[in-house]
């Protein structure tokens, strides 16, 4: 696994910033926005040049910010799975966004509108979110199966569930699967719009939450088959046990009061699993910090968790809210707690909702045996995932 974010540029970093429960969200951003200092965000304090470094060795042309930080965790991915040639084998990657290359375009559109020149096409020419996945394809060696997928913040968990799915069907051996996000004036002007983001710190599942804040990152896995592994001495760090997708088509952004997707995601998890609610051992929430997300995921997990819920935490007051790469990176804060035995708090938190008859873990919990952890990611349209992540037997 790979992972850049704001609370660690590699996968020791981001353990550092979990286990100290330092968080990733300030004031301090550096997009260039009459909103700077008002809403908090989860930025990388990387510019564009040093990311690139982070990068090398990579062919010559102009990379997005996205690109560049899918091209830095996919490679931490492929080294520590220890592969070398990729090519020629039964292998794909499967990149999840939902900016794509916005940050290069909303420059190149300021330089459009202002300018005689109007600007060169050649600067939007990553725009496209599958500019990115190709990039990252070329940069890895990767010449098999690529897919990009964008279903809003649901999108990289969807990668890691069709990498799962096509291993499972025999049509792949090895995927490389995660997602990539950076942080743009598109985003911050189009939440605000919405009137879903916090001035302060956000507070996931608290009765005062008021808004998400934004983040940016990457992360990737490394997802191989068992006959892959089979005979080598390479150390499996967990199996993709169960995944679910489902739709409640119930609004554009909200998600339905009931929780029906969700609860529909959870449960095809499980089912896809072979596992029961009380099986579960900690639950990585979406938790967003939004009025209506917090209360419909967590109607939804009472629906599911008739018997008592497990641990519960959202680690999205540590990376910020990265959109279409937050299922991949808390994919791997799961296999992090999994691995460390440890569940990371929900920061923030002091009050319990009035509406839920539960409230998250505040502290760093150890010495935990996590036998199953259930990642949840919903996006906007109501497309909703589960991922259920389990300890090798």
């Amino acid at each position: 696994m790979g992972i850049i974010s704001a609370i660690g540029y590699d996968i020791r970093g981001v353990l550092d910033s979990l286990t100290e429960c330092r968080s990733g969200i300030s004031r301090e951003t550096l997009l260039d926005t009459v909103y700077k200092g008002e809403f908090p965000v989860a930025g990388i304090m990387a510019p564009n040049e040093e990311l690139y470094l982070r990068a090398l060795p990579l062919e010559p042309g102009i990379y997005t910010r996205t690109s560049l930080l899918g091209i830095i965790a996919a490679r931490q991915a492929v080294r520590q799975a220890e592969l070398e040639n990729l090519a020629g084998r039964r292998m794909g990657l499967i990149s999840a966004t939902t900016v794509g290359g916005m940050d290069r375009s909303e420059v190149f559109y300021k330089s459009f509108r202002s300018s005689a020149s109007k600007g060169r096409l050649r600067d939007i020419a990553g725009h496209d979110c599958g500019d990115g996945t190709e990039r990252i394809a070329r940069t890895l060696g990767i010449d098999g199966f690529l897919s990009t997928i964008n279903t809003a913040c649901s999108s990289s968990a969807n990668a890691i569930m069709t990498g799962a799915r096509l291993i499972r069907q025999g049509l792949l051996d090895r995927v490389v699967a995660g997602g990539t996000d950076a942080l743009t004036l598109f985003t911050l002007n189009g939440f605000n719009s919405l009137m879903i983001l916090d001035r302060e710190p956000c507070r996931p599942f608290d009765e005062t939450r008021n808004g998400l804040n934004l983040g940016e990152g990457s992360a990737f896995l490394v997802l191989e088959s068992e006959e892959m592994v089979a005979g080598t001495s390479k150390k499996v760090l967990c199996e993709i046990t169960g995944y679910g997708n489902a739709c409640d088509a119930y609004h554009q952004t909200a998600s339905s009061p009931e929780g029906d997707g969700a609860y529909l995601s959870m449960k095809l998890a499980l089912e896809s699993a072979g596992l029961k609610p009380e099986d579960i051992s900690y639950i990585n929430a979406h938790g967003t910090g939004t009025k209506n997300n917090d209360l419909s995921e967590g109607i939804a997990l009472g629906r599911i968790f008739t018997a008592g819920l497990p641990p519960i935490s959202s680690t999205k007051a540590y990376t910020g809210h990265t959109l279409g790469a937050a299922g991949a990176i808390e994919a791997v804060i799961s296999i992090l707690a999994m691995l460390q035995k440890c569940i990371f708090p929900n920061l923030n938190f002091s009050e319990q909702m009035h509406e839920l008859g539960f409230f998250p873990v505040k502290t760093l919990e150890t010495g935990k045996s996590l036998r199953h952890i259930m990642s949840n990611s919903f996006g906007f349209g109501g497309n909703n995932s589960t991922l259920i992540i389990s300890r090798c037997s």
